[in-house]
């Protein structure tokens, strides 16, 4: 089955595994996965008492709502890893983050340690990251690929967004497309301003991205309701709709004074079916 066809999660909330009291805040926000963070959001110092706390917190979990969570992990050059890895065989989370991935091999390097149906999802942030998107997607267990963009800016030494940061982000894009993944997941705003964090969506979504991670609550409704189809593109997708099954499959009619064919067809099909994910 065609991923793009599949209802997938649009908004994934950071939440610092060291901070217990914002966990169940976190599952509460709206976001469609929280992401409990070992990694940037908590110093090395503290990693072993957020396992702990995380640890703690699952085990009072449905496993609907367990299902909901991912972990992310230390990247394979940092100390914290092999600990992060062993922890993993007794977590009953099944979902990790992998920060920094760089190759297939470390995929199945995290995945050895987890039990069978797990998943992880590759957090490319860097120029080798990037090199291997096309491999680390064909690997088998991916769930999607998400860009570090902010970690990208700092592995290339680019002084902010612009081509360059693009160029990466469709890379990645084109890698998920053609290991047929669902599209992958933008990278944070820094910034809690609602226009800048509609705008970056905006921005990703024209390369292709079909998801975003966040790190505030309130960055979860300005992502959901940037992804929402608008009144105009409903009606537009439905008019298309209407008119084409009227002619009778004529092979492309004329709507609102466009040409409308097959691939026309397809994108209102697509706009009407991603709308139900709001009703």
């Amino acid at each position: 089955m065609n991923s793009m066809n599949v209802a997938q999660p649009l908004t994934y909330l950071f939440v610092p595994g060291n901070r217990p009291e914002r966990f169940a805040k976190a599952l509460a926000s709206g976001a469609d996965r929280v992401i409990l963070d070992l990694e940037d959001a908590v110093a090395p110092a503290d990693r072993a008492q957020a396992r702990g706390a995380i640890a703690d917190w699952v085990g009072t979990l449905t496993l609907q709502d367990c299902a909901r969570l991912l972990v992310r992990i230390n990247d394979v050059t940092s100390p914290c890893h092999v600990d992060d890895v062993f922890w993993l065989q007794s977590s009953p989370i099944n979902h990790i983050m992998l920060s920094k991935c760089e190759s297939p091999a470390q995929v199945a390097q995290v995945l050895a340690h987890m039990p069978p149906g797990s998943s992880v999802l590759p957090l490319i942030e860097t120029v080798r990251g990037v090199l291997a998107a096309n491999a680390i997607a064909q690997a088998k267990q991916v769930e999607r690929l998400a860009f570090g963009s902010l970690d990208y800016l700092l592995d290339l030494d680019l002084p902010g967004p612009g081509f360059a940061l693009d160029a990466a982000a469709l890379a990645i894009a084109m890698a998920s497309r053609a290991a047929d993944l669902p599209p992958p997941v933008a990278g944070v705003t820094p910034e809690l301003d609602a226009g800048q964090v509609q705008r970056d969506l905006v921005h990703a979504r024209a390369l292709g991205f079909g998801a975003k991670m966040c790190i505030h609550p309130t960055q979860v409704a300005v992502v959901r309701e940037a992804f929402t189809p608008d009144a105009q593109a409903l009606a537009w997708a439905q008019r298309v709709i209407t008119q084409w099954r009227q002619s009778n499959g004529a092979g492309a009619i004329q709507v609102d004074g466009k040409m409308v064919d097959k691939p026309v067809l397809l994108r209102a099909e697509r706009i009407l079916a991603f709308s139900n994910k709001f009703i």
